[in-house]
C-alpha cells in the first residue's frame, strides 16, 4: 500500500498547535523535528548517554503526517488552511510551507532484518540470527541462534562484544550469573553456553524480558518457568523489573551469591547499579559492566573505586568501553 505524506514547514512556537490541528483531523503518525535539545528530564526518561549537537537558534520545525490514497490531497491541504486560520495570531506559524510526497508501505519492525547477518565474535562463537538457514561456522563453534525483535542485543554492537569477551576471560565453570538490563538474552545464553550455573537476568522492558525467553527456548536452554529469582535449579529465570530502585526485588535476588554480575547498559544506569551491586556479588566477585561511553568513562571508572571495587580491566572497542571490576574481598 502506497500513502501520501503531508509535511508542513512551521515553527517550534506552533509544534503543539499544529500537532493537535492534525489529530484533530484524524491524520495518522505525526512526526516533528526541530533543533530543540532534550531536557535532562527527557534524556534520563530515554537512556540516551549523550546528546546530539543541534543548532538551537534555528527556530523552525517541519511536521509530518500520512494519509492514504482514499483520501484527496487537495482536500486534506484545505482542511489544514482553515484550522489554522482558526488560530489568526495568536501563534507565529512561520512560512507554513506544506509540501507533499508518495511513500511506500514500509515494515519498520522487521524491516532492519536485512542488515543483521551472521557474524563472527572471536575464534569460538559465532551469533546468528533466526531468519537465517545457514553460516559459516566450524563444528566447534558455539553457534548462538538469536531474535532480538524490538529488544537490544544482537551481540554485533561493540559493547555487546565486549561483554562477551569479558565473560568469556572472567566467568568460570558453575558459577552464578546475573544478567542486569538483559535485553534479547544473549549475555545469559553465552553466559549458561560458557559453563554458568544458577542464571537469573532483569530488565525493566517486560518486551525485552518475552524476548529473552524465546531466544532461550530457540537455543535449547531450559527456562525455570518462575516469575522470580532462583537460587537452585538448572532453568534460567527472566524477571521484569528495576534492580536499582526496588529494594524488596534486589533482595529477592539473594545477598552476595553472584561471582559475576554483567550488565551492558548506559553509564547513567551503571553508577547507580554500582551502589547495589555489592550487594549482589559475592566476596572478590566480578562486576562487568559496558554501554559506556568513552566521554564517561573516567566517571564510571570513579564511581565503582568510590564504592569500593578495584578496578581490574577496561576495554575499548571504538567509542565504547568495557570496565571489569573487582567487588571487595571478606
Amino acid at each position: 500500500m502506497k500513502w501520501k505524506s503531508i509535511s508542513i514547514r512551521t515553527t517550534r512556537e506552533a509544534e503543539d498547535i499544529v500537532s493537535s490541528i492534525l489529530c484533530g483531523l484524524g491524520f495518522n503518525g505525526i512526526e516533528i523535528k526541530d533543533s530543540a535539545q532534550l531536557s535532562e528530564e527527557d534524556r534520563k526518561k530515554m537512556f540516551i548517554d549523550f546528546l546530539p549537537d543541534v543548532d538551537e537558534s534555528d527556530l523552525s520545525a517541519t511536521i509530518t503526517c500520512y494519509l492514504n490514497f482514499d483520501k484527496s490531497e487537495e482536500e486534506a491541504i484545505r482542511a489544514i488552511m482553515d484550522e489554522k486560520e482558526f488560530y489568526g495570531d495568536i501563534v507565529d506559524f512561520g512560512e507554513f510551507k506544506i509540501t507533499v510526497d508518495e511513500t511506500e508501505d514500509v515494515d519498520w519492525v522487521n524491516n532492519w532484518k536485512q542488515y543483521f547477518h551472521s557474524f563472527r565474535v572471536d575464534d569460538e562463537i559465532v551469533i546468528k540470527p533466526t531468519w537465517e538457514d545457514s553460516c559459516d561456522f566450524k563444528d566447534t563453534d558455539m553457534v548462538i541462534e538469536i531474535d532480538p525483535g524490538t529488544a537490544f542485543g544482537t551481540g554485533a554492537h561493540e559493547t555487546t562484544r565486549l561483554c562477551i569477551l569479558n565473560l568469556k576471560k572472567y566467568l568460570k565453570p558453575g558459577d552464578s550469573l546475573l544478567d542486569v538490563g538483559t535485553g534479547s538474552g544473549i549475555l545469559t545464553i553465552i553466559g549458561r553456553k560458557l559453563g554458568a550455573g544458577l542464571c537469573n537476568a532483569i530488565d525493566i522492558d517486560s518486551v525485552a524480558v518475552e524476548v529473552a525467553k524465546e531466544n532461550t527456548v530457540i537455543n535449547h536452554l531450559p527456562l525455570s518457568g518462575a516469575d522470580t529469582p532462583q537460587t537452585s535449579g538448572e532453568g534460567i529465570t527472566y524477571i521484569g523489573g528495576d534492580l536499582i530502585s526496588d529494594a524488596g526485588l534486589r533482595a529477592s535476588f539473594g545477598k552476595n551469591c553472584y561471582p559475576v554480575v554483567v550488565a551492558n547498559i548506559l553509564a547513567d544506569i551503571i553508577i547507580p547499579l554500582s551502589e547495589v551491586a555489592g550487594e549482589l556479588l559475592t566476596p572478590g566477585g566480578i562486576f562487568i559492566s559496558s554501554g559506556i561511553i568513552n566521554t564517561r568513562e573516567e566517571e564510571v571508572k570513579n564511581k565503582l573505586i568510590a564504592e569500593g571495587f578495584s578496578i581490574v580491566e577496561i576495554c575499548r572497542q571504538k567509542d565504547w568501553v568495557s570496565i571489569v571490576a573487582k567487588a571487595p574481598e571478606a
